[in-house]
């Protein structure tokens, strides 16, 4: 079943940077991160720590490195430089504390199973991947999608879901695998009102049992009603913080302003580095 995952590219060993002046108890700190393709940075030099307990939502213009910024915290890209941690250790040793909600895109809709198949996907790092799931996480799978309100949907091939109903079931899925720290690349992508009225919900449930979120996000006007911190990235950081004093009108216009002249800028200097 790890097939429904369209293949993507595996990490690569980083260089052991230095995480010591960032807290241990982070869920997610990242220290000096650059990811290129193709010796073109799409991140760079970014240093973050993102506090326990928050919904977080990622901003920033198309190609301003949101998602890479997500996979690479999840070890599926690889990087140029930098070190991640999550609660103080390396992704590998901390998986089981994390879950993905991927983009839609990077789902092969077409694979033979059912919306509850997937779910119960979330359940393999307790179970181990080739025992059979039990009643009980079968039973728990069938709960996770009444929280997203598609527990009739349970026995439906995932190929004839809606766009909406997908991503419930991989919101579900998420649910299932009773993280601490969730990532989520575009979940209100796409979506009808329904949905993303549930996205909304399932957040603030999350945010009041202690987990954190971090999410990208596109529309600005919404920013500051669904997440109580921010992150403006456009290939670096631009500000990070209480959306309150994050969202403003100088920091969006450094956000979205000047990519251009950035981006050259930071390419000439990987260029440098890697010759």
């Amino acid at each position: 079943m790890s097939q429904l995952f369209k293949r993507l590219s595996p990490a690569g060993d980083a260089a052991g940077e230095d995480l010591s002046f960032h807290p241990e108890d982070a869920p997610l700190a990242i220290h000096d991160l650059t990811v290129a393709y193709h010796r073109k940075p799409v991140l760079w030099d970014v240093d973050l720590d993102i506090p326990d307990g928050k919904l977080v939502g990622v901003v920033g213009p198309n190609g301003a490195g949101k998602s890479t910024l997500i996979k690479a915290c999840l070890d599926l890209i690889p990087r140029a430089s930098g070190e991640i941690g999550i609660y103080g250790k390396p992704y590998k040793e901390q998986r089981h504390l994390v879950a993905y909600v991927p983009q839609r895109e990077s789902v092969d809709w077409d694979f033979p199973v059912s919306a509850l198949d997937v779910v119960a996907m979330g359940a393999y790092r307790r179970l181990g991947w080739f025992r059979r799931v039990t009643k009980q996480e079968s039973e728990n799978a069938r709960e996770c999608l009444d929280q997203v309100g598609i527990a009739h949907l349970a026995d439906r091939q995932i190929s004839q879901l809606s766009g909406g109903q997908q991503q419930r079931v991989f919101l579900a899925r998420a649910l299932m695998q009773d993280a601490e720290l969730y990532l989520m690349d575009e979940p209100f992508a796409a979506v009808d009102a329904a949905t993303e009225e549930a996205i909304v919900s399932l957040l603030r449930t999350l945010s009041e049992k202690g987990k954190t979120c971090l999410v990208v996000h596109h529309d600005l006007a919404t920013v500051t009603t669904y997440f109580n911190w921010l992150v403006l990235l456009n290939m670096r950081i631009v500000a990070s913080g209480p959306s309150e004093t994050t969202f403003t009108r100088e920091n969006l216009q450094k956000t979205y302003g000047g990519k251009l002249s950035l981006l050259e800028k930071a390419a000439e200097a990987l260029r440098h580095t890697v010759e």
